[in-house]
């Protein structure tokens, strides 16, 4: 906008260009849900329809607005505290004062001139960024992901670290200690549990379940797929209900203020500054109401008017997005595990479902919808407490933000359904099917008729109907087309979690690989087969609680036992880092007598 301004346009103030910024928010935290959890229904042996996808991403993107605790002005939300040093520093004096109409234009000049201090730094930073990117990216000078394997006698150990000037940023903006915590999970994820399982699964034969190969054979990578998720998992569901109950006296500050709303009206509202007015809570109320309602009618979610689906989705939507607001404020976007909880959600859903008899394959498309709601719900509840800190340094109305990005959910939620539909759909590859297989479709199975789609169905022009062939061993489902008698002719491989990347013709397709669906599918099927390792989930569990007892935030540990720890070692550098320079600062200027704030 201030480029546009040279040339004539009007210049936009510092109020507008964050409304435009927190609209567009939207758009990558309702991508992340839905890419985590959809894919899973083809695993699932279920076609990803369009307009369940779309339903999905439209209820979870309006739900995790509506059902935020505004926590901003207590935590640091690295990401928002950086967005609202990035807009200031490129505001004019005008745009300030417009901003903060309680200062005069001579406070506007001030904070311009430590604006444009700190966006000269702030520049300079992005230009160390871009210039490290570029070196390793492009000039490869440099490993972005080293990764060293110990041996003998610390088999299974690894060290690695993915080198990346975001993670760096966001450890420096966290600070040390949560930095420590957090890699602290990761060093016991992959220095302690992987190494242990190891040492005692190297001499068994067979696979020990969930695993699928044996011990012996697998990498630490393997390890922590088959059995370290599951701990991990376990771990975040603890330290998010912990971390929960930490938080009511601030869910309940919120929900006090929202019923004196409820009493006062709009009267009451109006008298609140400018810069503390959010939606008005019969706004809130009655858009949860009404979600609640599209859930229980929509044909594409299977509740048919079951009350009891959708009220999980509520409370597991307000569990996890005050967990999520909450997390992004002490650890960052980049570090939230909205994966770890999903998999929570999935854990809690699936019991109920087991306790109430609901084992049907049918419920299994409903227990992932509730996840996939609940995970871009709490993915967009992070993304939305980062914008209001981002507002509350530049001086927005929340109330103005919280419907821009409602707004900028809805046309995001609209746009993304067709495209994951076209990026699996694109990459499909027709496998023939040897005429002397054995396979035979049973009528019953069979489903819509379907013709091939892209360059092979140029070739076969003929209509086909599909079967969804499940594993009886609780592997992934197979999508045959069968002919007329049933006989499959073609396995469709889809682009997501496919693996011919090779068609007949030998063109060659790019596919997408999905691990944490696979893994949503697994859990599903674990739970309502009664298969899940239960014994992992409660050491993950149970590590949460001695963290507790210790007087050590379990949340971020767990966040680093379940994520990677080549994610949470360049995280722990830039806290080290960060603690470097505080000192250094500290005593450069300790006549001023500054606080570490």
């Amino acid at each position: 906008f201030r480029l546009f301004a040279k040339f004539g346009f009007r210049d936009a103030n510092v109020l507008q260009n964050n409304i435009v910024q927190t609209a567009g928010s939207a758009g990558e935290s309702i991508a992340f849900g839905l890419g985590v959890t959809m894919p899973a229904i083809m695993i699932l042996g279920f076609d990803l329809e369009i307009t369940r996808v779309m339903l999905v991403a439209i209820l979870g993107g309006l739900l995790g607005i509506l059902m935020i605790v505004d926590q901003h002005g207590l935590l640091k939300y690295p990401e928002g505290t950086a967005c609202a040093e990035v807009l200031k520093a490129a505001a004019s004096k005008e745009s300030l004062t417009v901003a903060d109409q309680t200062h005069t234009t001579t406070d506007a000049e001030i904070v311009n001139e430590e604006a444009a201090g700190g966006g000269k730094v702030i520049f300079s930073g992005f230009g160390i960024g871009f210039a490290y990117q570029s070196l390793m990216g492009a000039f490869k000078m440099w490993k972005s992901d080293p990764v060293k394997v110990f041996d003998a006698p610390f088999k299974g150990g690894s060290i690695s670290a993915t080198i990346e000037p975001a993670l760096l940023g966001v450890g420096y903006i966290i600070g040390p200690r949560i930095a420590s915590i957090m890699c602290a999970g990761g060093v016991l994820a992959y220095l302690v549990l992987i190494p242990a399982i190891k040492f005692f699964g190297e001499h068994v034969t067979g696979a020990v379940a969930p695993g699928t190969i044996p011990i012996s054979e697998m990498s630490p990578d393997q390890v922590r797929g088959a059995y370290i998720l599951y701990i991990g998992a376990g771990a975040v569901a603890a330290g998010g209900i912990i971390s929960l109950i930490r938080s009511l006296p601030t869910i309940w500050h919120g929900l006090k203020g929202g019923l004196a709303d409820l009493r006062g009206g709009h009267a009451a509202s109006s008298r609140a500054p400018r810069t503390d007015q959010d939606l008005s809570m019969k706004i809130v109320i009655g858009g949860v109401i009404f979600l609640l309602l599209v859930m229980m009618v929509a044909p594409q979610l299977h509740l048919q008017w079951n009350l009891l689906g959708a009220l999980l989705i509520v409370a597991f939507g307000f569990l996890f997005v005050t967990v999520s607001s909450r997390l992004t404020g002490e650890i960052g976007s980049s570090s939230n595990p909205i994966s770890g909880m999903t998999v929570a959600t999935l854990l809690l859903t699936c019991l109920v479902f087991l306790i109430v008899g609901w084992t049907g394959p049918h419920y299994f498309v409903t227990a992932l919808s509730i996840g996939g709601i609940v995970c871009i719900a709490a993915s967009n509840g992070g993304t939305t407490s980062q914008d209001l800190k981002t507002g509350f340094l530049v001086g927005s109305t929340p109330k103005f933000q919280q419907i821009a990005i409602l707004c900028g959910a809805l046309a995001s939620a609209i746009a993304l359904g067709p495209i994951l539909l076209m990026l699996n759909d694109r990459n499909n590859v027709y496998v023939p099917v040897p005429p002397s297989t054995e396979l035979h479709a049973p009528a019953e199975e069979l489903g819509r008729s379907e013709k091939l789609q892209g360059p092979q169905g140029q070739t076969d022009q003929n209509t086909y109907r599909v079967w969804q062939r499940l594993d009886p061993g609780g592997g992934a489902a197979q999508r045959y087309l069968v002919n007329d008698q049933g006989v499959p002719v073609y396995l469709v491989d889809p682009g997501i979690n496919g693996t011919h990347k090779i068609r007949p013709n030998g063109s060659s397709v790019m596919k997408f690989d999905a691990p944490k669906a696979t893994l949503m599918s697994y859990i599903i099927k674990g739970i309502l087969s009664r298969k899940l390792p239960w014994a992992l989930v409660l050491l993950g569990v149970m590590i949460a609680i001695v963290l507790e007892m210790s007087g050590i935030p379990s949340l971020a540990f767990a966040v680093g036992v379940y994520l990677p720890l080549a994610s949470s070692s360049p995280i722990f550098i830039g806290g080290m880092i960060r603690l470097l320079v505080d000192r250094y600062l500290k005593v450069k200027f300790r006549h001023k007598n500054l606080s570490d704030v």
